[in-house]
């Protein structure tokens, strides 16, 4: 009997292998021709089928793009679902780019409660960013909310400075405030930078390319001022408790 069960395992094991074959036979093909005719595409991350026969999809980190079955092609752009009215290519980069809101380094940031803080909401912030200034503006008509804060200098070396000056300095909120909301900078001061680095890294990790960027406990992020309305909808749509 034991030796019935292996033969069965076994012969299971080389079916799927067998027709795995193509599909990696395939893969290989596009990796090959991509590579040899596009330098840039010398390190592709992953090729897989989409629902569309004959189109593949081929990841460069967080970059998409599609090729037919043997890389002869490339398209870049956004592929339709126009049957049930999706963008398949802003659903798959939302779920590459999704980012667990309980492991965020929350001690890198700077929490600010306004209420109950039983909401919450996660932002990266350039100090030096317009759009942020315009954003910090919108988010004093939320309420009940906890935001943390990420300084997330990218303009420039004096958003670095700016940074600083508010990460060390002893109240980290009213400082951030002053200088986003009342354009009084921050004295200057020393401290360990190294959370900011951190930050930094972070953001470069999980692609976060502008500021402002907001982060919600559903995994969503929306790049960008987005106004009052906006961020309570999008709250309330992460359903916190």
């Amino acid at each position: 009997m034991k030796f019935l069960r292996y033969l069965k395992s076994t012969a299971v094991l080389g079916l799927l292998a067998f027709s795995l074959m193509p599909a990696l036979a395939q893969e290989a093909a596009i990796r090959k021709n991509l590579a040899e005719k596009m330098p840039a595409f010398s390190k592709i991350d992953e090729v897989t089928k989409t629902p569309m026969n004959g189109l593949y999809e081929v990841r460069v980190g967080f970059d998409l793009f599609y090729t037919d079955e043997q890389g002869n092609f490339l398209i870049e752009g956004h592929l339709l679902d126009v049957k049930n009215r999706r963008n398949l290519t802003e659903e798959r980069v939302e779920k590459l780019t999704a980012i667990e809101f309980d492991k965020l380094p929350t001690e890198d940031a700077i929490k600010i409660v306004r209420g109950d803080g039983k909401r919450k909401l996660a932002v990266f912030e350039d100090p030096n960013c317009g759009y942020c200034k315009q954003f910090e503006r919108e988010l004093t008509k939320v309420d009940n909310v906890t935001v943390y804060l990420f300084l997330y200098p990218v303009l420039g070396p004096d958003s670095i400075v700016k940074s600083r000056n508010i990460w060390c300095a002893k109240d980290k909120t009213k400082a951030w405030h002053d200088w986003m909301l009342r354009s009084t900078a921050p004295a200057t001061t020393e401290c360990n930078m190294a959370a900011v680095k951190r930050n930094r890294e972070f953001g470069q990790k999980y692609n976060i390319t502008g500021t402002p960027t907001l982060l919600f406990t559903n995994g969503k992020r929306a790049p960008g001022a987005i106004g009052a309305q906006e961020v309570e909808k999008m709250l309330a749509e992460a359903k916190v408790p």
